[in-house]
């Protein structure tokens, strides 16, 4: 029992549920309604996007590289798709869609892939040009504006629902998306890819130290590249998510979202040099970064200042992954003398 107390005492998830709890209880306290079944469906509700786009996001971290390309790459995606169904005046259900916004995250997670894989060429580096590269695209070769009517089938789809959750103080209702599945999908392969398959052993061998991970027998540039693919396809599907949700198409509401991703992700304990952070972790940081997005109304708090308190949470989560590298490297250090004695 002491060992597992312990164990508890080390890990970040322990720190960020305790911080997500606090959170929680002052919200109640200040407004009655945060554990209102309509609150909580609607939180659940505004995880969906920055959720899969966590996923997406946790993933590369842990290969060591850092994805601030995810919301200009969803965009395009989502655009492009939006803008080919509108055209041919598409009337059937989501199938396509979905099909058509995966085929467009992965050639362009592709391009992302190759640069990274094949040139060695630092991840920031380089998501930082192809995320101008993808808004350029967009807004020049589409000539993006906003589509106030998508077709029929995406806009059921994110009019259908799970649910209905009803406050019984105030009337107020609130429907859990069927899109809140998707997550639930993309989160489930994620886990089983990582925790379950050779591939997911080679990506935090990769993150860890990529000339071990390589002389170990792990194919590096095959597991950079399907990395970069499989996070194009995630990010795709929540830029589609995020319009059916909207019903209608505006090609820039995501950009800007990378950082509070990023965020979330490493407050979660994901450190930021790679090989070593869980998905429990990341969700939990993901969910406390949405929280305070969502919440501050409840508090009384003017929306203007949500900036204030994500940029301090951003500090904060920074703050924590140096934290752990400092510790990291401080256990080495002894262990590399031992051995060298």
């Amino acid at each position: 029992m002491t060992k597992f107390v312990k164990n508890l005492t080390q890990r970040n998830e322990t720190y960020i549920f305790i911080v997500i709890v606090v959170l929680s209880l002052m919200i109640q306290f200040r407004s009655g309604q945060f554990f209102t079944s309509n609150n909580i469906v609607d939180q659940l509700s505004a995880l969906i996007v920055p959720g899969l786009f966590a996923l997406g996001a946790f993933m590369v971290i842990v290969s060591g590289g850092v994805d601030v390309s995810c919301p200009a790459l969803a965009s395009l995606s989502m655009y492009a798709t939006t803008r080919i169904l509108v055209d041919i005046n598409y009337q059937g259900g989501i199938f396509l869609p979905i099909i058509m916004s995966l085929f467009f995250g992965a050639i362009l997670g592709a391009i992302n892939g190759v640069l990274i894989a094949s040139f060695n060429l630092p991840p920031l580096i380089v998501t930082l040009g192809t995320s101008s590269v993808f808004k350029g695209i967009m807004q020049g070769v589409l000539g993006s504006v906003q589509i106030p009517v998508i077709p029929r089938g995406m806009s059921s789809f994110g009019a259908a629902s799970l649910f209905i959750a009803k406050n019984p103080q105030t009337g107020l209702t609130s429907r859990m998306p069927v899109a809140f599945m998707a997550l639930v999908i993309v989160l489930i392969i994620v886990y089983f890819f990582l925790q379950r398959t050779m591939y997911g052993r080679g990506l935090y061998a990769v993150g860890g130290n990529e000339i071990s991970a390589h002389r170990a027998g792990f194919n590096v540039w095959m597991i950079k590249f399907l990395l970069y693919v499989g996070v194009g396809m995630i990010s795709s599907l929540a830029g589609l998510i995020r319009v059916c949700m909207m019903t209608q198409a505006h090609p820039t509401n995501m950009l800007g979202m990378e950082m509070m991703v990023i965020a979330g992700v490493v407050l979660g304990g994901t450190a930021i040099t790679g090989g070593a952070g869980s998905l429990t972790g990341c969700m939990l940081g993901t969910i406390l970064i949405v929280a305070v997005q969502n919440s501050l109304i409840l508090l009384g708090i003017p929306t203007f200042w949500q900036g204030l308190f994500l940029g301090l949470l951003i500090l904060v989560g920074m703050g924590v992954s140096a934290l752990q590298v400092t510790r990291a490297t401080k256990v080495k250090g002894p262990m590399i003398k031992g051995a060298q004695s």
